[in-house]
């Protein structure tokens, strides 16, 4: 039977108060702080790398991943190994490395207007739901999506119409 692990990859903010070298004011954030890497399998933590605030969420994140890859795949070569991240991770060159090296991946996709046309019959259907139950109510749908310009193939999404 092939195994299968999970990893999660963070990157929440660590506020800062002071003058610390490298500090930088996040815009998302409000606030100075340096924007750690974590990676985790369940509670245990195999990376942490303090990273000033001024880059992107994801960047460095593929190289951390690769060396925690390659150890796994030493020890068990036919683990499957799947990389759970927010939409800050949703860019190409982790989404390319993922592919390249057989590593599912599950990541977080931001909302935007062309997801929100695509899925307007599932949120109708979950308002429909919703007036009938009048509790949450959920409808999901998957297809094939490409960002215009940022991806380079077309990428299989799930999506969720959710109405409370």
């Amino acid at each position: 039977m092939r195994r299968s692990r999970s990893y999660w990859i963070l990157t929440p903010p660590h506020p800062l108060y002071g003058h610390q070298p490298e500090r930088f004011f996040h815009g998302y954030y409000g606030s100075y702080c340096y924007l750690p890497l974590y990676i985790f399998a369940g509670d245990q933590l195999l990376c942490a790398r303090l990273r000033a605030a001024n880059q992107d969420a994801a960047a460095e994140s593929s190289g951390g991943s690769g060396r925690i890859v390659a150890q796994l795949r030493q020890r068990w070569p036919q683990v499957r190994i799947v990389l759970r991240a927010d939409s800050g991770f949703c860019r190409e060159e982790l989404m390319g490395w993922c592919e390249a090296n057989k590593v599912d991946y599950l990541f977080g996709l931001a909302r935007n207007q062309r997801l929100q046309k695509i899925i307007g019959a599932q949120m109708q259907q979950a308002r429909v739901l919703h007036q009938a139950t009048a509790k949450a109510a959920r409808v999901f749908t998957g297809f094939a999506y490409t960002t215009r310009h940022s991806w380079s193939c077309a990428r299989r999404v799930v999506a969720k119409g959710r109405v409370s």
